[in-house]
């Protein structure tokens, strides 16, 4: 199938790419590939061209608010399916910037979904997140009433709404993805899991903002893998998934387990921000059910195998 996929030359994205093409598919990656003004320039560089090497379709760099070059890339494509990862990466980023990720997460949205119902696409895949929920504690199914807290989870649940609004006119099928915490290779630095490790490789003080709160941490492959299953499958048509691990882990328990890994390290337990809801796991039977999704690496080995890459890192040498 031709898949368009936006944001596939990122984290998640490319991973997504490489199990689609791995199943023959055809796919179109669009990326404007930017820093959202905090990652530096060399890693940057250093991750692009890394990510770049796993897959083989081509980029393209267009950005997504602009619906006439969009257009462009429909008309030349003509993709059966579209897979909307491109977004603002997470909370901290939609506060810093939020005029401009409303207008990626909302206005490029809306583009996206017009181009889809113009060029009859037949199935178009909502990156969404598990901040959609708020506060939540473990088992939370699809089903939990949605209380987002900051612009991020808003934004992000809006998102779900305006693409069922579209399939509701008749416009094509759809199917929603919920993540947790995901983590792994090719990841940037400034996020938690790679913060813990990093500055546990470092011998520096690891920062536990809340010993008792916890994240379903979700090995990358595992979400990709998720997402593609989901992507293919009759089964998930016009339904929402929870795709995680379904594993409650303190962010404390993750802090020792960066230094055990590591064999240095100290920590430091802070208060709970108070910009992040509390989580913990997400029931994930539906995605068991529908299409078979069986994550596969627990927290010890993905936490493993990360420290591993940076081992191997001959940027992260250099850095380290």
């Amino acid at each position: 199938m031709r898949i368009l996929v936006t944001g596939g030359a990122g984290f998640i994205g490319h991973n997504v790419v490489r199990f689609l093409e791995q199943q023959g598919h055809q796919c179109f990656v669009v990326d404007t590939i930017t820093n959202y003004g905090f990652i530096p320039k060399d890693e940057l560089e250093y991750l692009n061209k890394e990510r770049r090497k796993r897959f083989k379709s081509s980029i393209h760099h267009v950005d997504i608010t602009n619906k006439e070059n969009l257009n462009n890339i429909f008309m030349s494509f003509s993709p059966q399916l579209v897979i909307h990862l491109a977004s603002f990466p997470r909370q901290k980023v939609v506060n810093a910037n939020p005029s401009f990720a409303s207008e990626v997460m909302s206005t490029g949205l809306i583009n996206l979904l017009e181009l889809s119902q113009i060029h009859k696409i037949k199935k178009f895949v909502y990156i969404s997140s598990s901040m959609v929920y708020g506060d939540f504690t473990d088992n939370v199914n699809e089903n939990a009433v949605c209380c987002p807290q900051g612009q991020y989870g808003i934004l992000k649940l809006a998102g779900e709404w305006l693409v069922r609004d579209y399939t509701r006119k008749g416009a094509f099928e759809h199917t929603i993805i919920r993540p947790s915490a995901v983590y792994g290779e090719w990841d940037v630095e400034d996020r938690v899991v790679s913060k813990f490790m990093l500055t546990a490789m470092r011998d520096g003080v690891l920062k536990v903002n809340g010993a008792n709160e916890s994240l379903d941490f979700t090995y990358v492959e595992d979400a990709a893998r998720g997402i593609v299953q989901a992507t293919l499958s009759k089964q998930a048509s016009n339904k929402t998934y929870n795709i995680t691990k379904s594993h409650s882990y303190s962010l404390l328990d993750a802090a020792t387990l960066a230094i055990k890994i590591a064999g240095r390290g100290s920590i430091q337990v802070n208060d709970k921000d108070k910009d992040f809801p509390s989580r913990g796991a997400l029931n994930i039977e539906a995605a068991r059910r529908d299409f078979d999704y069986n994550p596969q690496v627990d927290v010890e080995e993905g936490f493993q195998r990360y420290y591993n890459w940076f081992k191997t890192s001959l940027y992260w040498q250099k850095k380290l």
